[in-house]
């Protein structure tokens, strides 16, 4: 049998970093089992997610972006994949022809819908283990982790 190495960091703070990596690392791999079934990436959903609390209404690309859990660089080829499988729809206004705006269609709904359930099952063995007081506590530390490094106007702060 191996022999485990002792633990070394550089720091708490380096320590904490690696803790949130291996943790976001270990929770992930259950969304990307369930996500795969439906041929979906997380980022993808995650769009697909935000246009539904907005549904029927439309979102601007750049606002859509502002909202993604994490950075996309390149939102524009994302929405492509989901558009050609009809999952949300482009327009571009008459009066601003450098806007697009982002719909979720019937399908995309439709989609989401058979989501749902598998997904909070998944949220529950990810994290069912934890009281609803530790997962107050844990939101909140990593709201306060997180503060300092996100924009004055984004809704994560």
């Amino acid at each position: 049998m191996p022999k485990i190495l002792p633990r070394h960091f550089d720091s708490l703070a380096q320590e904490a970093y690696l803790n949130l990596w291996r943790t976001y690392d270990r929770l992930r791999a259950f969304e990307d089992g369930l996500f795969q079934q439906f041929n979906l990436t997380a980022q993808q959903y995650n769009v697909l997610r935000i246009l539904r609390a907005r549904h029927p209404e439309a979102i601007p690309t750049l606002g859509l972006s502002a909202r993604l859990v994490t950075h996309a660089p390149d939102t524009t080829r994302m929405i492509d994949r989901l558009a050609d499988r009809s999952l949300v729809d482009r327009e571009r206004p008459a009066n601003d022809r450098r806007t697009v705006l982002i719909r979720l269609t019937k399908a995309g709904l439709r989609l989401l819908e058979q989501i749902d359930e598998p997904l909070r099952e998944c949220h529950q063995r990810q994290l069912g283990h934890l009281t609803e007081a530790k997962l107050r506590k844990l939101v909140e530390l990593t709201r306060l982790a997180r503060k300092p490094h996100e924009d004055a106007e984004s809704h994560w702060r």
